[in-house]
Order: structure tokens, then C-alpha cells, then sequence
């Protein structure tokens, strides 16, 4: 368990210079087993990669676990009480309209061609430059295309720089608890409260004035606080934070992983390339939209974006909280004891996947269905399972799809892609965008 109070935290949260399982968690793995105990920011902590054990967690939600979160991370997003009880009808309000506003259907009927039109002006943007830092700049693309549909915001008009904010929240979600000037924490709290005010006013704004309504989720969700009673002010604004974050970070990291690995493996961006230039080719109007089901032909593409995010874990642990005594292999986990589920394991398993650290998308083609329903979780998995899920896939093919048609790169830099700790993906890679020419 570590010194007092530090517990293994230092030794969590230490880089890693490889793609592979941090080194923290490998030894653990290698000399207690598939679960193990530790304790990290001041909280005793299971570790499982157990994926039977996971999946019968799974199973249990509002049972024997509900959502659980280190100390920065629920105070820096509120996540307690009413926001992280498993089960209840908040929760399925909350998934309900967030399906309702970025789901698959919202996606077919509307969001799909938006998406799209976002990535051809962003790149078109990136190829006027002498080169571009690729997480960051996804970043802000991913920031501004979900704040416009949250909450209306445009980002050529406001002065308000959204994406540095968050990104400093990011830095701070995994650091000790303590509250004072100059720590990540600190200035964490400081970005928050901001970004809160700020969604305050918009909420009145929107609340004062029904002629201002375009019918977004911020629309949606301030019409249903006279409707429902748990939707308070403070409980939406916080709502509207965490929407905003989720939409934004994890999937840059992803994009930023995609360069690195179909430059250094030429085969698989040829098959991609010839995937997605063939839907050119069999329109009748070539300059004509992504359709939806162009979208779900993309089949190599689809591999390429199950194998990215396998190889990037875009959630690599799902928090739970254990609310009664859990027997499990003869120990017990007790009640209060946060469960860090590490689906980040389960995806770099060699009993799964043959040779885990390699770039394969081919793999995909001979996987069976439930061996990957039980070891690839990069949504998390059952009721918990995260509402932008096919949101984030559309995004992500959306971008490859106009990448790859129209653009061709080199590296200018590359960064390295490696763990910034134990659970964040650190993915720094300068490109040189150039448009193709015909």
C-alpha cells in the first residue's frame, strides 16, 4: 500500500516511455495477479484486469458498486451525490438526452455531414500552416464542434479560449487534492470555476429569453428544469461542464495516435486510402456529403479505428465504489474501497490479442464477438456504457475519411507516444499537412 497518505502515487504517476501497460501496474500484475491492492492520492484503491470479475461488476451496478472517482477528479467535477449514483433515474435522464442530442440517430439524420464540414475547414486550416501539434489542435476542433451543440458557443466570435482551460483541468483530475496556490489542483479549480460561471450565464440567458432557443442540449435540459425536480441550476451547470470535457480530450489523443502509427505502417494507410477513395468514386457526385451508410461501409476503416483506440485505451479505467463487502478469490474487497476496473490491461493482453503491442488492424476481421465484448471496453460496457460512443466513432472515421482523401503528410516532429502516467495517454506529434493534388 505505500507510505502513508503518498501511498504508490509518485510511482503511478511517473512517465512511461512506451505504449505498452505502465510499469507500475505490469510489476503488480506479474507478482500479486490479475487484482491487487494499492493506494493512490490518499485512497486505498483495487486494481482488477480480471475479466470475469469485470464483468460481473458490470452486473452489479446500484447493487454491490456505483460510480466511484479519485478525490480531484469528483471535486474538480462534482462528481458526487446525485451525479454518481448508479441506477437511478438521473443517470437514464441523462443518457437519454445526450443520445437524444449526439445519438445514432441524431448522428444519421444531422450531426454526420456537420462533423464532416468541421474536419474539411479544420484541415483545410491545418495545410495553411508550416506545421501542427496534433492533439492540441484536435483538441480544439473537438472542444468547439461539441460546445456549439451543447451550448451554443462559437468560437469565432467568443473570447473566451475554452480549449486551454480545459486542457489545464485535464493536467490536474489526477493530482493530490490539495488546495493551494501553484499546485495543478489549484489552477484546476480556478479553470472550473470560470468555465461554471460562464455556463451560469448562458443558462439564464437561455432560461430569460425562449426567443434565443436553437433547440440544442442546453435547450433541452434548461425546458425540463421545470419539469423535473433534481435538475437544479447548479446540478445542469455541472452537467454542461461534464459534457463539454468528455467530448473533447480523449478522442484527440486518439487522432494524435492514428498519425503516429499509419505513418509507420504504409500498408494499412494504402488499404485505408483505397477504401475511402473508392466511395468517391462510386458516387454520382463526387463532391457530395458522407452518407450514413458510406459511414457503415467503411470497413477497414472501422478496424483501423477499433485498433487505435485499442492501442490508445481512450477510457483506460472505469471507477467504481464498492458499497457492501465484495468476496472476491478468497480476499474481501470492503465497502467504501474505490474498484479501478483497468480495461487498459484487458486491451494489451496477449491471451487476447496476439501480439498486443503491434499495429494490426487486420486482427479485427477474425476476432470472436464475445471474447471481444468482455476484453475491449473503450466506452465502458453495459448500462454504463458511454452515450457518445458512436458520437466519438463517427468523429474519428469522419476524420479519416477527409484525411486521407484529400491530404496526404509527413512528420515534423515526432513526439513520443507514451503514458504520462498510469492512465493518461501522452500523444505529441507535429505534422506538415499538404492538400493532394488531382
Amino acid at each position: 500500500m505505500g507510505l502513508p497518505l503518498v501511498g504508490e502515487t509518485l510511482n503511478a504517476m511517473t512517465p512511461s516511455y512506451s505504449i505498452d501497460l505502465h510499469p507500475f501496474v505490469k510489476k503488480r500484475l506479474q507478482k500479486y495477479g490479475p487484482i491487487f491492492r494499492t493506494s493512490l492520492v490518499g485512497r486505498p484503491i483495487v486494481v482488477s484486469t480480471d475479466p470475469e470479475f469485470n464483468s460481473y461488476l458490470s452486473q452489479q451496478e446500484g447493487k454491490l458498486v456505483e460510480l466511484g472517482f479519485f478525490d480531484s477528479f469528483a471535486k474538480i467535477l462534482k462528481l458526487s451525490g446525485e451525479i454518481s449514483t448508479a441506477g437511478s433515474i438521473i443517470h437514464k435522464y441523462l443518457r437519454s438526452i445526450t443520445l437524444n442530442h449526439f445519438g445514432a440517430e441524431t448522428l444519421k439524420e444531422k450531426l454526420l455531414p456537420l462533423i464532416e464540414k468541421t474536419v474539411v475547414k479544420t484541415l483545410d486550416s491545418w495545410s495553411s500552416q508550416a506545421s501542427v501539434e496534433v492533439k492540441h489542435a484536435s483538441s480544439v476542433m473537438l472542444l468547439n464542434f461539441g460546445a456549439k451543440h451543447t451550448i451554443g458557443y462559437d468560437a469565432e466570435t467568443s473570447s473566451d479560449n475554452f480549449s486551454d482551460k480545459f486542457s489545464r483541468i485535464m493536467n490536474s483530475l489526477l493530482s493530490f487534492p490539495l488546495n493551494v496556490p501553484g499546485t495543478a489542483y489549484h489552477n484546476g479549480l480556478k479553470d472550473r470555476d470560470m468555465i461554471i460561471t460562464m455556463l451560469k450565464d448562458m443558462l439564464k440567458k437561455r432560461r430569460m429569453s425562449p426567443d434565443t432557443h436553437r433547440g440544442d442540449f442546453i435547450d433541452q435540459i434548461s425546458s425540463d428544469m421545470d419539469k423535473e425536480k433534481f435538475l437544479s441550476e447548479d446540478f445542469v451547470v455541472y452537467v454542461l461542464f461534464g459534457m463539454l470535457f468528455a467530448g473533447f480530450h480523449p478522442i484527440s489523443s486518439i487522432m494524435a495516435l492514428a498519425f503516429s502509427v499509419l505513418a509507420e505502417h504504409p500498408a494499412a494507410l494504402e488499404e485505408l486510402t483505397a477504401e475511402n477513395e473508392a466511395l468517391l468514386k462510386n458516387r454520382e457526385n463526387p463532391n457530395s456529403s458522407l452518407t450514413w451508410d458510406e459511414y457503415k461501409s467503411m470497413t477497414f476503416t472501422h478496424q483501423i479505428v477499433n485498433e487505435t483506440l485499442r492501442l490508445g485505451n481512450l477510457g483506460p479505467a472505469l471507477f467504481r465504489r464498492a458499497l457492501k463487502d465484495i468476496p472476491v478469490n478468497g480476499f474481501t474487497i470492503p465497502a467504501g474501497w474505490t474498484i479501478m476496473v483497468l480495461t487498459s490491461a484487458l486491451q494489451l493482453s496477449p491471451n487476447t490479442f496476439m501480439d498486443p503491442l503491434e499495429f494490426n488492424p487486420w486482427r479485427w476481421k477474425d476476432l470472436d464477438s464475445l471474447v471481444v465484448s468482455k476484453n475491449f471496453m473503450p466506452f465502458g460496457r453495459g448500462s454504463r456504457q458511454c452515450a457518445g460512443a458512436e458520437y466519438s466513432r463517427v468523429f474519428l472515421a469522419t476524420f479519416l475519411h477527409v484525411l486521407v482523401t484529400k491530404y496526404s503528410w509527413k512528420t515534423i516532429k515526432a513526439g513520443r507516444i507514451a503514458r504520462k502516467n498510469m492512465l493518461v495517454l501522452g500523444a505529441s506529434i507535429h505534422i506538415k499537412l499538404s492538400e493532394k493534388k488531382n
